[in-house]
């Protein structure tokens, strides 16, 4: 009922009824297969680098993706190396079976968090190997409650943890859980790849212009309010601010391009325009965020002042940005880092805020080290995909055999 009413729930609801014949139709069942289960896009990415390295060492393994959230899926439901990407069904005790024994996969990963309790202990009861990779847990988590006994049952379904930090192992080891590998987080390594395949955009080239470049991420409502405090009171004719929303729904492209009063250009209005003449540019598209950040000075990345927190500054930090954020990053353990190390500075209010912006714009020397700080700590963090995939081919060598 509830989708009638919501798109994402009516996605949610309808991506999930032809799951199993999609399954039927696809899966070869003569061939051997891996099963990557993502909660959403996020998630996804995070184990991006898992399933490329599969891939490349094992093609004649079929890929499977599953999805929870319809933001993952609608976005990657395309992505060229799976043999199958679809929603995962509900978790229940018959779909579980039904779709293990549609899959028969030889080794199942779940990305970070995502714990499915009767799936899980359906592939326990078919010595299916399961993995969870790049896992974080906290001590308010249900797992470490008096009460969590049913969620702490589905942990012990799974053969091999592999985890970001010492925490999360001490955790895990406090409920009698011992195969936990500190590994560091896959997103490093995916995010480093940016940086090697180094696409261009000429349109980020023409538009800078040789001038001081901020690119804003991810931002909502709160953040650009902030932002364009600085923008339309403070900001000198030779910096250049590139907007990425978050919400990039029309309405809201509007009423941020109405708040700007530099001259602004859309994304997507500007063929045939002379981008060197605008100040202000709002990427009203998706997709190719990540790759503008190698022409910033610095990044701004929004979600901060928002109850989910802080959006992904791992792409931001891998080119080596000095970084901006609002104060709801505690849960995020690579923000923590950079904070703690003064690479990004987190702010609370816009005076903040443009303080920082002054600085970034009038003090090259503190920039250059900022800069230093964050693109240091994404190479010392690289290496999590390798030490996952000993395992992995551990596990698939042993089936071959």
């Amino acid at each position: 009922m509830i989708a009638l009413f919501s798109t994402k729930i009516k996605l949610f609801v309808e991506g999930r009824q032809e799951v199993f014949q999609k399954l039927k139709n696809k899966i070869n069942l003569t061939h051997k297969t891996v099963w990557i289960h993502a909660a959403s896009l996020g998630e996804f990415e995070q184990g991006r680098p898992v399933i490329e390295e599969i891939k490349k060492e094992y093609p004649e393994y079929q890929i499977v993706v599953t999805f929870f959230s319809p933001s993952g899926y609608e976005v990657r439901k395309n992505y060229e190396l799976a043999n199958v990407v679809c929603y995962l069904p509900l978790d229940t005790i018959d779909n579980a079976k039904k779709f293990i024994k549609l899959v028969q996969p030889s080794v199942a990963i779940f990305i970070k968090y995502e714990i499915w309790p009767n799936y899980l202990i359906e592939l326990k009861k078919q010595n299916i190997p399961t993995l969870l990779v790049s896992g974080i847990f906290r001590e308010n988590q249900i797992f470490f409650k008096s009460y969590g006994g049913w969620m702490r049952k589905s942990l012990n379904t799974f053969t091999s943890f592999f985890v970001q930090d010492e925490t999360s192992k001490e955790l895990l080891n406090s409920i009698a859980i011992n195969e936990v590998s500190i590994v560091g987080d896959t997103r490093f390594d995916r995010v480093q790849k940016l940086v090697e395949t180094n696409e261009k955009l000429p349109f980020v080239n023409d538009f800078k212009n040789e001038s001081y470049l901020l690119v804003a991420g991810s931002t909502w409502l709160e953040d650009e309010e902030k932002l364009l405090a600085y923008i339309n009171n403070i900001a000198k004719k030779d910096e250049k601010f590139i907007i990425a929303p978050h919400n990039i729904k029309a309405e809201e492209i509007l009423r941020l391009k109405n708040s700007l009063q530099k001259k602004t250009v859309l994304f997507t209005e500007k063929a045939g325009k002379n981008l060197s003449d605008y100040q202000v540019m709002i990427v009203d598209t998706v997709g190719i965020l990540s790759k503008i950040y190698a022409y910033a000075n610095v990044a701004y990345i929004g979600g901060g002042y928002t109850k989910s927190g802080v959006h992904n500054t791992l792409e931001a930090a891998t080119y080596g940005l000095p970084i901006v954020i609002g104060p709801n990053f505690k849960k995020f353990k690579e923000v923590k880092d950079l904070v703690s190390l003064k690479g990004c500075v987190s702010v609370n209010n816009s005076n903040d805020l443009s303080e920082f912006l002054k600085s970034m714009y009038q003090d090259s020397e503190v920039r250059a080290e900022k800069s230093r700080i964050t693109k240091n700590y994404v190479t010392q963090n690289l290496g999590a995909t390798q030490k996952i995939m000993k395992t992995v081919k551990a596990i698939l060598s042993n089936e071959k055999e």
